[in-house]
C-alpha cells in the first residue's frame, strides 16, 4: 500500500483570501513529499470556491518546482470540458515540465453547475460518452499521427506536440464507480480511481469486486492499479474525532448542495446552509461519517487501512478537502505521515 494526498485550494468564507489559500495548499502538498506520500493529486473545476482549480497543470508544474519526488497527479480533469488534441499537447508539455513526474486523472465531471456554464445543454450521460472518445484519442496522439472520426470530435492525422517524457505517456487513471466504468478503464489500459461516499465499508468492498470483475473479464490486458480515495482525519483522542466527524459532515452537505445545484451562488460561493439544513440532511450525520471514513486514532486509522490493503487497493489517497482549519488539516496530515505511514513500510 503506498499513499498520497488528494487537496485543493478550499474556500468556504468570502473572507478568506484567496492568495493565502493557495499558500496553504504548496505547503499540504510540500508537507507530503517530505512525508515520502507517493503522489500529490488535484482536480478541475470551475466558478466553484468549493473546490478552486481551474487548470490543475498550472498548480502541478508549480508543484513540481518546490518538490522533489512526489509524483503529480490531476485528480481529475473533466474530459468533455476537453478537445483530445488540446489535453493530449497540454498533459504532454506538463509532463515534460515535471520532468516525467504526472499522472493523467480523467473523469467525466459530477456537478451540473459546471455543465450548465462550460457546455450548455450536456448531461452526465453525454459527459461519459465524450470521456470514452477522449481516452483512446490522448494515447493515439501521444504515439502520433492519429486521426479520428467520433460523434464529438474529428480530426485529420495529428502528433502531440510535444510528446510526453514518459515511455507510452504518462499513466492515465479513469475515475470509475459503475461496472461499465471500470471495464472502459481495465480495457483500455487505464488505471482506476475510486471513491466511496455514503455506503460505510460495504461500498469499498463493492467497488473492489467491481474492479476485480473488469479484469475477470479482460484477462488479456495486463492488471491496471486501483487507487481509493476516502476522507481522512487522524485525530488526537476521540473528542477530536468526534470534531472531525461534525466538520467533515458539514463538507459533505455543501457538496451535497453543490452537486444538486438548487441553492443560489453568488460570488463563487453557495448561499449558507444553516445549522437546521445540516441538521435535516436525510443520510449525512456526524455519525456517518465516522462509519464512511477513516477518522480516527492513527491506531485505528492502521487496522482499517490494513483491511483496504488486504481487499487488495494499492494506493490509499488521503483526501484532506473538508472546511477545516488549515491548522487541523495540517496536524492531521502531520499524524498521518509519523503515526500511521510507518505501520505500512
Amino acid at each position: 500500500m503506498r499513499f498520497s494526498l488528494f487537496v485543493h485550494m478550499e474556500r468556504v468564507s468570502s473572507d478568506q483570501d484567496q492568495r493565502e489559500l493557495y499558500d496553504q495548499f504548496v505547503e499540504l502538498a510540500k508537507m507530503a513529499d517530505e512525508g515520502g506520500m507517493h503522489a500529490v493529486w488535484t482536480g478541475e473545476h470551475h466558478g466553484m470556491d468549493f473546490t478552486i482549480s481551474p487548470n490543475p497543470f498550472l498548480n502541478l508544474i508549480d508543484l513540481a518546482r518546490q518538490t522533489k519526488n512526489v509524483r503529480l497527479g490531476t485528480g481529475t480533469v473533466i474530459a468533455p470540458f476537453w478537445h483530445p488534441i488540446r489535453l493530449a499537447g497540454e498533459a504532454a508539455m506538463t509532463d515534460m515540465i515535471v520532468d516525467g513526474r504526472l499522472d493523467l486523472g480523467i473523469a467525466r465531471g459530477a456537478y451540473s453547475y459546471e455543465y450548465e456554464r462550460m457546455m450548455p445543454g450536456m448531461d452526465a450521460w453525454e459527459a461519459g460518452l465524450r470521456m470514452r472518445e477522449l481516452v483512446p484519442a490522448i494515447k493515439g496522439l501521444w504515439k502520433g499521427d492519429y486521426a479520428q472520426e467520433g460523434q464529438f470530435h474529428s480530426f485529420p492525422a495529428t502528433t502531440s506536440s510535444p510528446k510526453p517524457v514518459q515511455k507510452d505517456g504518462p499513466p492515465i487513471w479513469i475515475a470509475a464507480r459503475d461496472p461499465n466504468s471500470h471495464e472502459f478503464a481495465v480495457s483500455n489500459g487505464c488505471h482506476v480511481q475510486v471513491t466511496p461516499l455514503w455506503q460505510g465499508e460495504a461500498e469499498i468492498i463493492k467497488l473492489m469486486d467491481t474492479f476485480n470483475a473488469a479484469c475477470a473479464k479482460f484477462p488479456d490486458v495486463p492488471r491496471p492499479e486501483i487507487m481509493l480515495l476516502n476522507h481522512t482525519y487522524i485525530a488526537s483522542d476521540a473528542a477530536d474525532a468526534q470534531q472531525a466527524a461534525e466538520e467533515i459532515n458539514r463538507f459533505y452537505c455543501y457538496f451535497g448542495a453543490w452537486f444538486k445545484n438548487e441553492r443560489p451562488v453568488s460570488q463563487g460561493l453557495i448561499e449558507t446552509l444553516s445549522d437546521e439544513d445540516i441538521a435535516a440532511h436525510p443520510f449525512y450525520t456526524p455519525e456517518a461519517m465516522l462509519r464512511d471514513n477513516v477518522i480516527a486514532t492513527a491506531e485505528d486509522a492502521i487496522s482499517r487501512i490494513k483491511g483496504y490493503e488486504k481487499m487488495g487497493y494499492d494506493e490509499y489517497s488521503l483526501w484532506i478537502d473538508s472546511g477545516m482549519s488549515f491548522d487541523r488539516k495540517k496536524a492531521s496530515l502531520e499524524r498521518f505521515i509519523q503515526d500511521v505511514m510507518p505501520a505500512f513500510s
